[in-house]
């Protein structure tokens, strides 16, 4: 059967279009409310949150470096100090062609060869993320004309940095030392002492002298800065800063002036010369001849600088009051003489030969003296002023070498004297222990081993195996003056700490007394005064003094005369003539100053060595110069550590 047509309702088909058409219209609606309403959620109630998440995206922790800490002397005057400049830094990994933008800046401002190699020494030594220094110390117009352009150049930066010097150059370098730049040993060094840290952002680390023992006291504490950056990683504004703590400021026992009139005594001459505060161990002045220029090495040393110095065969760079090692000559028999009379060996009114020469029992092999004719007889005051050779090898032979060797260790030879430098030498006080480690290995026979008995006999006059520092002599010197008070010499005699200002003093405490008696140091304190006076060999040095003095010359030999040969200085090729020697403290009642100094292949102590300490404790004790010296001293600023300080920071 047929189904019925069914007819179309075109009004409901239109009706239920209408339906659709509103809900979708309606779940349209609906969807931008909830849009709307979650950009209201975020934009309006959410504000706070995504604005702090977004400014941490551009939030930098820069660290701020401290100011270095000043060095000055015992007056105040400085002797390394700061001073601001602008630097030129480029951040190599963001710089897409790092040639072709140190070209275009040569166009702004000069960069030179040398920079261009210092760059390139720095850029090995450092990572990629590391702000790397293209020209140092611009002036205001270069650094302004740079700022002016930098916009164009993503990774580079114009920064203003502390830079130091030292004002003083020569005269100052083997006691201050230098700042260098950083290199991976000293980051290693860092890393392994846990001090990587408070050295974020630094480039520069003591490298020698007094910068690098007391690197922690003149560093100080890294501050931080948060700063604003923007997409290109440029500093928009800074937020929030934690201040950094500066460098302590050290105060010298040692004084300029002094320093000033012992550099310009030695003149072109070649050695050292120590000076010490027999009363607390205090370095007065420390000279080593010749020096260099420190600010040479602070932002790396050039090529051909290095060259000049490393290649000059009179090593500039040796720090020789510390680490020159030289037989001492007659400057010993004053210690020789105590260790005498302390082991019994000899009375303060005995009287011996003094003959021409000494002739070695059981052998035919002679000692001559120095003085052709001998001396007759002395006792041992008079054999020191006149500075018998064979009254003291004769002593050294009564004596042995297992009676000399602990009682002169007492005086502190053979042993580093505890100065606050680095890399002081030992010094030889010969003994039977130490020719048989010194002589060991197959290189060597037995009888290079085995103490001979020839060998005692030149140690008594300060020859043979016996090598010692100026600072060792000095410092012997010292304890002779002052009877026996040991203490370790010093440079830094204060500490002034830059957070609190409050000082530190370094108390010179006496570490030990020399076990001797007290007639002893005096019987032969006597008899280097003798040295000074008529008939001595330090008389010419001794007219016309104002104050007491005790002394002692000393003639070294550098190469060993064969037996019956004479010396004959003329002849002799300078390097290998003798070095002329003297040590002497004033006054000898209550010393103030005790000196050790020694010229290379001068000759006589007392031609030589002894006038430049005479002229030295004239200075010092009186105020006296000579008016050959008068004119070339330089004229220092009276600059107090306070003033420096705030003009560094």
């Amino acid at each position: 059967m047929q189904q019925p047509t069914r007819l179309k309702d075109p009004q409901a088909e239109e009706r239920q279009l209408h339906w659709r058409l509103l809900i979708a219209y309606a779940f349209m609606v609906l969807m931008l409310l909830l849009l709307v309403a979650r950009f209201v959620w975020l934009q309006v109630y959410q504000y706070e949150h995504f604005a702090t998440l977004a400014q941490n995206n551009s939030i930098s922790l820069v660290p701020v470096q401290p100011n270095r800490g000043l060095i000055l002397d015992r007056n105040g005057i400085a002797l390394a100090r700061n001073y601001a400049s602008y630097t030129l830094e480029l951040t190599p990994d963001k710089i897409d062609d790092l040639d072709a933008t140190i070209k275009e800046l040569g166009t702004i401002v000069a960069i030179s060869p040398r920079d261009l190699k210092r760059f390139q020494k720095f850029q090995s030594e450092s990572k990629d993320f590391e702000p790397i220094p293209l020209r140092l110390k611009m002036d205001d117009i270069e650094a302004a004309r740079v700022a002016a352009n930098v916009w164009r150049f993503p990774g580079v930066e114009v920064k203003a940095r502390l830079y130091r010097d030292y004002p003083y150059k020569e005269l100052t370098s083997h006691v201050l030392g230098y700042i260098g730049r950083i290199g991976p040993k000293d980051k290693d060094k860092l890393a392994e002492d846990d001090k990587t840290a408070n050295y974020r952002g630094a480039t520069h680390i003591g490298k020698l002298g007094l910068e690098a023992v007391y690197e922690d006291e003149l560093h100080g504490q890294n501050g931080f800065e948060e700063m604003e950056t923007d997409s290109a990683g440029r500093a928009v504004r800074s937020l929030r800063r934690t201040p950094p703590v500066h460098g302590n400021t050290l105060q010298l026992a040692l004084d300029i002036h002094l320093q000033d009139v012992a550099d310009k005594l030695f003149g072109a001459r070649r050695g050292a010369l120590v000076a010490i505060d027999p009363q607390n161990g205090g370095v007065l002045a420390l000279i080593s001849k010749p020096s260099f220029d420190p600010n040479l090495f602070i932002d790396g040393i050039d090529s051909q600088s290095w060259q000049n110095l490393n290649q000059d065969w009179q090593l500039p760079l040796i720090n020789r009051a510390i680490r020159g090692m030289y037989p001492p000559g007659s400057t010993f028999k004053p210690f020789m003489g105590m260790a005498a009379l302390e082991s019994g060996a000899i009375s303060p009114t005995e009287v011996r030969g003094a003959p021409a020469y000494f002739t070695l029992p059981g052998s035919s092999h002679q000692f001559r003296d120095s003085n052709p004719r001998g001396n007759g007889s002395a006792n041992l005051a008079r054999a020191i002023a006149v500075s018998s050779d064979t009254f003291f090898y004769k002593l050294a032979w009564d004596m042995g070498i297992d009676r000399i060797h602990p009682l002169l260790a007492q005086f502190g030879l053979g042993s580093k004297t505890g100065i606050d430098l680095d890399g002081e030498a030992i010094g030889v006080l010969p003994s039977k222990e130490w020719k048989a480690q010194r002589f060991a290995g197959p290189r060597f026979r037995d009888e290079h081993r085995r103490w001979l008995p020839a060998d005692v006999v030149s140690i008594g006059i300060g020859q043979g195996f016996n090598a010692y520092t100026p600072m060792q002599m000095a410092n012997a010197t010292a304890i002779m003056a002052s009877n026996g008070r040991t203490f370790h010499p010093h440079l830094v005699q204060q500490i002034t700490d830059a957070r609190s200002g409050k000082t530190r003093q370094i108390e010179p405490k006496p570490f030990k007394q020399v076990p001797f008696k007290p007639e002893h140091f005096g019987y032969i304190k006597q008899a280097m005064e003798a040295v000074m006076r008529p008939g001595g060999t330090g008389a010419r040095l001794g007219q016309g003094l104002q104050y007491s003095m005790a002394g002692k010359t000393g003639t070294a030999q550098v190469v060993q005369i064969k037996q019956g040969a004479k010396y004959n200085a003329a002849t002799t090729a300078e390097r290998y003539r003798d070095h002329s020697w003297f040590i002497a403290f004033a006054p000898v009642d209550k010393p103030r100053i005790a000196v050790a100094v020694i010229v290379e292949n001068a000759g006589f102590g007392a031609t030589a060595a002894a006038p430049i300490a005479r002229s030295l404790f004239d200075y010092y004790l009186t105020g006296k110069l000579g008016d050959d010296i008068r004119g070339q001293l330089e004229t220092f600023p009276s600059v107090t550590g306070k003033q420096d300080a705030s003009a560094a920071r």
